[in-house]
């Protein structure tokens, strides 16, 4: 059975046993919460050979690494099974070879959807590949290889490993393919010179009078011009009529069709011509078309490489992840340090990372400090400080110090490789409006063979001298024209780009269909906690009675709070650590439930706490009310301080809001997108926070099991919602959302509940992935304007329509020209979304 293969993080063949790993992906039955993934992440990974899973919770799906020569599928659902969830059915993707058309693409999803036991199967031109959806215990690998064969096509199995050019089969094939192209292409423009030249012996001073018209002379150089051309046809031509014959074993058309009757009728008139000149009314009929086949050839073969090296270009955001990955780690084992290949970093094991070197997996720091350079995987700019106890992701590059860390994962599990599999996966992956060009395409290639014989019947018919010659033209030109392949990558290329770009500035879009939903949001939630905010409190103001200092005030507070273990005090004691205060132990220290605490600090009796406790202790502190007041209307918690009996202060701390928070709200209400925020706290703090960002709606109160509830109302008001959250409490809202965003931070990249990962923890990767959704979109309707109306007005002029009223008349040549760039034309256009640069705040 073919699973996506991973030897790190290159993919290998399908079912190449000497990776010894194998991916599968399985869909799961009766995850009804949050709390499911973890359960049933448990139970794949006890099986023994299991190397790693992540169970998505949007998706309902798991996606399992294992050792095929331990572990059995049935295995694997047994486990499953057993914990109590149902299983469905399993995915996995396999690259195909000879796929250049939408007609193609619904060939090998029709033959594959007829192999028992496979539920769907979608192709895609973007990575020339098809994920099918089957079920594990009905088919297997080799039922999948069998049907895409007697669709006509190949499965990609390159002859040689994938490099860093050359990431994984697909692209490796691809390769091949444009290698091979390359080699037919220059030998069919090589004997296109001379073919050309003496095809037109009236149009060259000197070839006129040793080929005058009629001779033997010119019969016999255009004999030997048909055997010259005959390795055009048969070897640079071959891939047409060996196209063409699988699709007609199958009663279909597809590209190769057009073109091989196209050449072959060039061809066979050609013959015609010189062999039996006599069957024509006059010697001057009998022209010859050698030249129309072998630079239709050169042509065509020209734009299929061009159109494979373009393509080539549209995943560089995947060469330049792949790129990121350390090729060796110093590691300390038995006290020695050793440089390993990256590959055998064990967890555990203590890494050491120097100035100016990438940090190999994934980890958390165990001495030392740094600055490590983190744009190339959250797309944040600044370096960011680590120190013992922080986490780093592998790939990043180390700036400053040196430090060592202790292996949290490694492999397949790191971050960089769970970004990159994310990313290949949405690159595979079909937007809506791909579905509907599939099917319109489906009925493309016979239409135009249609159109091709009624125009040429009726030029012969209807048609000026010489009939027969206006007529085989007019059938070359239409068939050759017409291009489907267009059509087929103007959807899948710009995806492609686009998800790509995603992923170079910290955006992992899932699916083709986030992207396209992405576009069309016209609200979105945004949860308060962690998503508007930093997600933890901190020290904001110090405001203090006469007769007393800031400093000495915080200082009290800040040693007296160090024995508590309350999150606030936490906030406290940083905010004063920050201003360099220095602190002392206190004395006596006592928790006071629901009110504060007590004790003694430099020999003075300090009370931290609220106005309950100060009634309770007799301490006057109605001077300080409306400072309280206007603190609280603030958002944030203010606490009085006492000092010998006496009010001494009111120190606040608050969630504070992120500092890109309010510019990225502004920016989404510009782009017409109403922004609501949804919290738990009371009404007075959520409108507080909401007039900081400059946010008009707010949904306060609201509880964890309710927020998903209030997605859903805001969508029965006709609006396409988007939330955005943590990813943990959030899960139920965020899979409700017509599009989930999830914030994540650091490692934390494999959120499953979202469509949409930021790995920066800030709102702006929100903006940047709307813009990058509605740039992309913009694109694929250019190109799909371009492909409709290039074969919209070019086949028309291809019939000959436009003859009667200005004499225009399409030569193949130009035709096959024509044809053969559009698709790069296409193809170059999608590229244009690499040069996307998202929105910057001034931070």
């Amino acid at each position: 059975m073919n699973m996506r293969t991973d030897a790190a993080i290159s993919d290998r063949s399908p079912g190449d046993p000497a990776s010894g790993r194998e991916s599968l992906t399985l869909r799961i039955g009766g995850m009804a919460g949050p709390h499911c993934p973890p359960a049933i992440k448990q139970a794949i990974l006890a099986v023994a050979g299991v190397n790693s899973a992540s169970v998505n919770l949007k998706t309902g799906t798991a996606n399992i690494d294992y050792d095929p020569s331990r572990v059995k599928i049935a295995d694997l659902l047994r486990a499953i099974r057993s914990s109590g969830y149902s299983v469905g059915t399993a995915m996995t993707r396999i690259p195909v070879k000879n796929m250049h058309c939408s007609s193609c693409v619904i060939r090998v999803e029709l033959a594959l959807k007829m192999t028992p036991g496979v539920v769907s199967a979608r192709a895609s031109l973007g990575p020339n590949a098809v994920d099918i959806e089957y079920q594990p215990e009905r088919a297997d690998f080799r039922e999948f290889r069998k049907s895409i064969e007697s669709a006509g096509y190949r499965v990609a199995e390159p002859k040689y490993e994938p490099t860093d050019e050359t990431l994984d089969p697909a692209e490796a094939a691809n390769e091949q393919e444009y290698r091979s192209l390359m080699r037919r292409f220059w030998l069919a423009a090589v004997i296109s010179v001379p073919v050309m030249a003496l095809s037109y012996p009236d149009l060259i001073p000197g070839l006129r009078e040793w080929m005058p018209m009629g001779s033997d002379t010119r019969r016999v150089v255009w004999a030997l011009l048909g055997v010259l051309s005959l390795p055009v046809l048969l070897w640079s031509g071959s891939q047409f009529f060996v196209g063409m014959w699988d699709a007609l074993k199958h009663r279909a058309a597809n590209m190769h069709t057009l073109i091989a009757i196209g050449i072959t009728a060039a061809f066979l008139y050609s013959v015609v011509a010189v062999a039996w000149p006599g069957i024509f009314p006059k010697m001057a009929l009998a022209e010859v078309f050698w030249d129309v086949t072998d630079v239709v050839v050169a042509l065509v073969v020209l734009g299929l490489a061009l159109e494979i090296k373009a393509k080539g270009r549209t995943s560089q955001a995947i060469k330049k992840l792949i790129g990121l990955q350390a090729k060796t780690a110093r590691v300390v084992r038995e006290g020695k340090e050793i440089d390993l290949p990256v590959e055998e970093v064990l967890v555990s094991d203590t890494v050491i990372v120097r100035p100016g070197e990438k940090i190999p997996v994934d980890g958390k720091v165990s001495a030392g400090s740094s600055a490590i350079d983190e744009s190339m995987i959250t797309g944040e700019s600044m370096p960011v400080e680590k120190q013992a106890g922080d986490e780093v992701i592998g790939g990043t590059l180390n700036k400053t110090g040196s430090f060592r860390f202790t292996a949290t994962k490694v492999g397949k599990d790191t971050a960089l490789a769970s970004i990159i599999r994310m990313v290949k996966d949405a690159q595979g992956s079909k937007a809506p409006i791909q579905r509907v060009v599939d099917t319109v395409s489906g009925y493309f290639v016979p239409a135009v063979m249609i159109v091709a014989i009624l125009a040429a019947v009726a030029w012969y018919d209807f048609g000026p001298e010489p009939r027969l010659i206006y007529a085989t033209v007019i059938l070359v030109t239409t068939l050759i024209i017409a291009c489907p392949c267009a059509l087929g990558l103007a959807t899948p290329t710009s995806l492609t780009v686009g998800i790509g770009k995603g992923a170079e500035n910290g955006i992992l879009i899932r699916s083709g269909d986030a992207l396209q939903a992405a576009e069309k949001l016209d609200a979105i939630i945004l949860d308060k906690t962690g998503t508007i905010t930093r997600g933890e409190p901190a020290l904001t103001d110090v405001v203090v009675t006469p007769g007393h200092e800031e400093s000495a005030v915080l200082r009290f507070t800040a040693s007296l709070e160090r024995g508590s273990e309350h999150p606030l005090a936490s906030a406290i004691v940083k905010g004063a650590e920050a201003r360099r205060i220095e602190l002392v132990e206190a004395e006596g220290f006592a928790a006071i439930p629901g009110h504060g605490v007590s004790g003694r600090v430099d020999g003075h009796d300090v009370l931290f706490g609220n106005a309950k406790l100060m009634r309770d202790r007799n301490v006057p502190a109605d001077a300080l009310q409306p400072q309280w007041e206007r603190l609280a209307n603030e958002g944030k918690t203010p606490m009085y301080v006492a000092v010998d009996g006496q009010a001494a202060g009111l120190i606040a701390v608050a969630d504070t809001v992120k500092p890109d928070s309010r510019a990225a709200i502004e920016i989404l209400k510009g782009l017409g997108i109403e922004v609501v925020m949804l919290t738990g706290d009371n009404e007075r703090t959520g409108r507080a926070i909401a007039r900081e960002v400059g946010i008009d709606r707010v949904l306060a109160e609201v509880l964890p099991d309710d927020k998903a509830h209030e997605v859903h109302k805001l969508q029965l008001e006709g609006k396409s919602v988007g939330m955005v959250g943590d990813g943990v409490n959030d899960a139920p809202a965020l899979a409700q959302a017509d599009v989930g965003f999830a914030i994540g931070t650091g490692t934390d990249v494999a959120i499953e509940a979202s469509d949409v990962t930021l790995i920066r923890g800030s709102l702006m990767g929100v903006v940047t992935a709307i813009e990058i959704s509605r740039a992309t979109m913009r694109n694929v309707r250019q190109n799909l304007v371009g492909a409709f109306g290039y074969n919209a007005l070019g086949i028309p002029v291809a019939t000959g329509v436009l003859y009667p009223f200005i004499g225009l008349l399409l030569s193949p040549l130009i035709a096959a020209a024509a044809m053969a760039f559009s698709s790069v034309t296409v193809v170059t256009n999608a590229n244009r979304l690499r040069f996307f640069q998202p929105r910057r705040t001034g931070s």
